[in-house]
């Protein structure tokens, strides 16, 4: 490339991006406030209207939807990849409904023939071995997931944990329910929607103490850098399963805070730890619960719970 070329090139860069600075605001009233209309493909001054450009290229669909359900039916992609398959999505799928393209029956040997494909399809899905135990163990994070509620993001990180624990061999030796049970227990902590052990085990078919185990060899083979729990990301649901109000939400974050800062809960069982500021929290508010009652909703006993509860109120200086 010579001098003259590359100088050139230059102009027309610093030409280009004065364009685009001179396009910043309107010519005709000065307003910055200059908004896109995707669908018309112009760049318009939300102050006087003016369309200061046009013809942008418009890089989404040749059709338009008004909702949900008509971008469903005109959409021709497919859904995206996920970590959550076996095959990451990229496969064909047979549909159960003997109907031809246009919603009609279809003929009973055509019927036969159909159903011959779906059971060949879903034969021939995993190649081997490995692959069928890994479709198990997914099919397993995922059901897991579905009983205690989490939301999608959490199943794709359990399903990625479980793949690095594959890949490392650290599955050798041990249950593939025990590892998808403890990645899918990584998962909550590690976007921030914990689960205890126990409510974990309940859902899953292998033990608590093999779970817990099984955790710690994991996130120690795999590095993962765990924070300790906080206590607060457990009040607004055990708040809600007691039927308590806002009030006694707020008071039992601002306990778990205070006493936290005096050191009292470095040691302790967060759920437990979260479970007696709800209870102290309750009587202050006057919204009694039991002892039993908390205790049930955070699974922990009313022992932990009259413990951590003489603890806080004794940092906070309240006398029962």
């Amino acid at each position: 490339m010579t001098r003259s070329t590359r100088q050139r090139e230059r102009e027309s860069e610093t030409e280009t991006d004065a364009e685009e600075e001179a396009v910043q605001q309107c010519p005709e009233c000065g307003s910055e406030e200059l908004v896109t209309d995707a669908d018309r493909g112009e760049l318009v001054c939300d102050d006087c209207g003016l369309v200061v450009e046009e013809g942008n290229i418009d890089p989404g669909p040749e059709w338009r939807a008004f909702n949900h359900q008509e971008r469903q039916e005109k959409s021709r992609v497919g859904a995206p990849t996920t970590k959550t398959m076996h095959d990451k999505g990229l496969t064909t799928t047979i549909d159960w409904k003997d109907k031809d393209a246009y919603g009609r029956s279809i003929s009973s040997k055509k019927r036969s023939q159909m159903h011959r494909l779906r059971k060949w399809q879903e034969r021939i899905r995993t190649k081997d071995a490995g692959e069928r135990n890994l479709q198990f163990a997914l099919s397993e994070i995922d059901r897991m997931a579905s009983a205690l509620g989490v939301p999608r993001s959490v199943r794709e990180v359990a399903s990625v944990i479980y793949r690095r624990a594959l890949d490392d061999d650290l599955i050798r030796g041990r249950s593939i329910e025990g590892v998808a049970t403890s990645a899918l227990y990584a998962a909550c902590r590690k976007e921030g929607i914990p689960r205890s052990l126990e409510e974990i085990s309940d859902v899953s078919r292998v033990e608590r103490k093999e779970i817990g185990r099984t955790y710690r060899y994991i996130s120690q083979e795999l590095g993962l850098e765990m924070e300790p729990v906080d206590p607060k990301k457990y009040v607004p649901r055990f708040c809600s399963e007691l039927d308590l109000s806002e009030e006694v939400q707020t008071k039992a974050n601002e306990i778990i805070e205070e006493t936290a800062e005096q050191g009292l809960l470095s040691g302790k069982s967060p759920t437990g730890y979260a479970a007696a500021a709800i209870y102290a929290a309750s009587l202050l508010c006057n919204e009694k619960k039991t002892q039993r009652e908390v205790a049930d909703v955070a699974q922990v006993t009313e022992v932990t719970i009259r413990n951590r509860y003489q603890e806080q109120i004794e940092a906070m200086g309240i006398h029962s």
